[in-house]
């Protein structure tokens, strides 16, 4: 296994990505932090998986664009595992409307999700990850923060600076053994992409941008998490790796 005695924690992992992601992680030897936000059911019931697996997790509530509640989230993940070896800034929502119809709160919801939320913990897992002298932050974004998107114009800003933000982490962060990089998700069948699957209209007009002609599925994503969070990757950083069928090349 190739993850195997390490301590992950994902963002946003009750669901979607992030529950794959966190699985994946179990599966090759890691425990797992399992951060939710509003679905502690389904939060424990990816814990219990990941226990019927052999390893440890725990589920722990914070809001990713609240500083305090995510100092308290690692806080917790220290106490219980000692350390973080891999962080997954995976944690967020749309609230989709045209630029010249979207509201302040949308622009700040979405920013602050999103681009904050990957702030605050890249910077509470930078700390524990300098004193350990090693470590992986793998961020998310989506090809709307690489080509933009009409009706997301929050969104597309908000992936688009989690980008620059990695690189920049990348270079602060390399002199301590730390490693920083950001995945490019296309369209998945599941999560935050669904209803665009599974509407005819919508299906159609992105299949057609998709190079490979087909929606991803959680197998097609999660093994580049677990490389980038083994040592596989440890001569790799400030990288932009997509993942996508070729939707960015268009």
């Amino acid at each position: 296994m190739r993850l195997t005695d390490k301590v992950s924690l994902v963002t946003g992992s009750s669901r979607g990505v992030g529950a794959a992601v966190a699985l994946a992680y179990a599966r090759e030897g890691a425990d797992v932090v399992v951060n939710y936000s509003s679905s502690p059911k389904a939060a424990e019931e990816v814990v219990a998986e990941i226990e019927a697996m052999g390893r440890k997790a725990i589920a722990v509530k914070a809001d990713v664009a609240d500083k305090s509640q995510v100092g308290a989230m690692f806080d917790q993940a220290r106490e219980t595992f000692g350390r973080v070896d891999i962080l997954v800034n995976n944690a967020g929502f749309t609230r989709p409307s045209m630029l010249l119809k979207m509201e302040e709160t949308q622009w700040d919801e979405v920013v602050d999700i999103h681009l904050k939320g990957a702030f605050l913990c890249s910077q509470a897992a930078g700390r524990m990850m300098k004193e350990q002298n090693s470590g992986k932050i793998i961020n998310v974004t989506s090809v709307a923060g690489v080509v933009g998107t009409v009706g997301q114009v929050n969104y597309s800003a908000a992936k688009g600076g989690v980008i620059s933000l990695t690189k920049s982490i990348a270079r602060e962060l390399a002199r301590f053994k730390v490693c920083a990089n950001v995945i490019s998700i296309g369209i998945l069948a599941m999560g935050m992409s669904e209803k665009i699957t599974s509407d005819e209209k919508y299906s159609e007009v992105y299949m057609n941008r998709i190079l490979l002609k087909r929606f991803g599925q959680p197998e097609d994503v999660t093994p580049m998490f677990v490389f980038l969070g083994s040592d596989e990757s440890d001569y790799i950083t400030g990288q932009l790796i997509c993942v996508d069928g070729g939707y960015g090349m268009i």
